[in-house]
């Protein structure tokens, strides 16, 4: 018979756009009463929140030491676990360092034979740990399974001697794929293709391409787990599902909650925002904000901060510090905070995401589309003003545009944009009569997508999925 307490392993890949995730289904694995080994390298797990304090007992944070690249020390950076501190172009080394976890990472399923290990995309070598000591293996996506099903079937990824790869250019990622047999927009820029076949498919300092990685991963997987729902995407998860020949199970959105309290903040930059935001009419202010991964350059935060002027609405615009910024009024364009103040405040720095985004005056967003930004943003019914950037955020905006719930902000062929493009998307999404329909729309997903009972029927189908299919374990 299988243990009472099931316990589970969770290894995400090392960027916080997946640790996050990653660490929000544990917590949702743990209130359900499963055991989670939630696992990664010391500096990670300590940037993580706190799990909550009744839940200790069953959440364990497994700290193993990221290995050095010997006689490569300049290749990574002392310090460095996550993509967050490094360039673009050191993450391949990064990829290297992940890799040597594998030792230490079967050693401990070794000791402790888990009932699951759920995985991330970038960790085929976990197969061999799994079969060996007989522990089925799941994949956990961190995307939207729109964004699965372009790179889909297996087949076109990483095809065996006898098959061609139907992507062999970027030109090829610039087209619907022919198995989206319904209409759909599911496709790259030129601009933006070239990024994400550089990138994906092209081997890098590893050893190996993400596009093998990710096709060897699905491939020893037993099922797939998606942060989504059938509301949102229902045509994707089951076109994916068909495509893979495995189970896709939607696990819910995966909403995180915002446990900050207006009070517990001590920023006395904040305190003075949140009273402006008091101050200000309802839905009535733009959000722009970017994440923490996204590096955005010297042209492009000018352009949008001039846009977000030209717009005439108010706003509130949040930067990490730039790092071509001496100091944080280098960051913005000369005479900006003065031509702005009172329709607008800027935040360089940490920012209280969630708290923001819930706040009564806050009606729209200019982000990046990340699928974990949607899901925050679209549960509080914002209009959305979507810039993507990289990796699955141009994928997202196309869904987003297609169901009516997004404007996309206008770019030239080389991906640049002006500050007219930021401006009249703001305007439209904002203002414009030609913009009820989208505002009606957002407003309409929310209800979806704050639909708590909703996410947790789905979560509890995925727990199920998880105890049926333990493999019983030999006395």
């Amino acid at each position: 018979m299988a243990k009472e307490v099931m316990h589970v392993v969770m290894f995400p890949w090392s960027a916080f756009g997946h640790m996050m995730p990653f660490f929000q289904l544990s917590i949702a694995l743990a209130k359900s009463g499963v055991e989670v080994s939630f696992v990664s390298t010391p500096k990670n797990i300590q940037r993580l929140p706190k799990p909550p304090s009744n839940l200790s007992t069953l959440i364990n944070l497994v700290e193993l030491p990221l290995p050095t690249l010997h006689n490569n020390h300049d290749l990574l950076p002392e310090g460095a676990e996550a993509t967050v501190d490094i360039p673009f172009d050191k993450i391949q080394y990064l990829k290297i360092a992940y890799d040597l976890l594998q030792q230490p990472l079967k050693q401990f399923i070794a000791e402790r034979i888990p009932d699951w290990i759920i995985i991330d995309a970038l960790s085929p070598w976990m197969d061999n740990i799994a079969q060996e000591y007989h522990v089925p293996l799941m994949n956990f996506s961190v995307f939207s399974a729109a964004t699965y099903t372009f790179f889909f079937p297996p087949v076109h990824l990483v095809g065996d001697r006898k098959r061609k790869q139907s992507i062999t250019s970027p030109d090829s990622l610039t087209l619907v794929p022919e198995w989206v047999d319904f209409p759909s927009s599911l496709a790259y820029r030129s601009f933006e293709a070239v990024g994400v076949y550089n990138g994906f498919f092209k081997c890098n300092a590893s050893g190996m391409s993400d596009v093998e990685r990710v096709a060897k991963t699905f491939n020893a997987c037993q099922a797939v787990a998606v942060r989504s729902c059938p509301e949102y995407e229902g045509e994707y998860l089951n076109l994916l599902e068909k495509l893979i020949g495995k189970p896709v199970i939607p696990v819910g959105l995966l909403a995180p909650e915002n446990h900050i309290r207006r009070e517990q903040i001590t920023d006395e930059s904040w305190i003075r925002i949140f009273q402006w935001l008091d101050e200000q009419k309802p839905r009535s202010v733009v959000f722009a904000g970017f994440g923490s991964e996204c590096k955005l350059t010297k042209d492009q935060v000018s352009e949008m901060a001039h846009g977000l002027e030209l717009s005439g609405c108010t706003f509130l615009l949040a930067l990490r510090k730039p790092d071509w910024a001496a100091d944080d009024v280098d960051a913005l364009p000369s005479g900006f905070l003065d031509r702005t103040n009172g329709r607008g405040v800027v935040s360089i720095g940490w920012a209280p995401q969630l708290m923001i985004l819930g706040h009564p005056s806050i009606g729209g967003s200019l982000f990046h589309s990340g699928w974990g930004s949607v899901i925050e943003t679209l549960q509080f019914g914002h209009c959305l003003v979507v810039l993507p950037l990289i990796i699955d955020q141009p994928l997202n905006a196309r869904i987003l545009v297609d169901k009516g719930l997004a404007v996309e902000v206008e770019r030239r062929e080389d991906g640049s944009f002006t500050r007219d493009d930021i401006a009249n998307a703001l305007r439209l999404a904002m203002v414009s009569e030609e913009g009820e329909k989208l505002r009606v729309r957002s407003r309409e997903a929310a209800v979806v997508f704050k639909d708590r009972k909703l996410h947790q029927h789905y979560f509890e189908r995925f727990v199920d999925y998880l105890k049926l299919n333990v493999v019983k374990k030999e006395k």
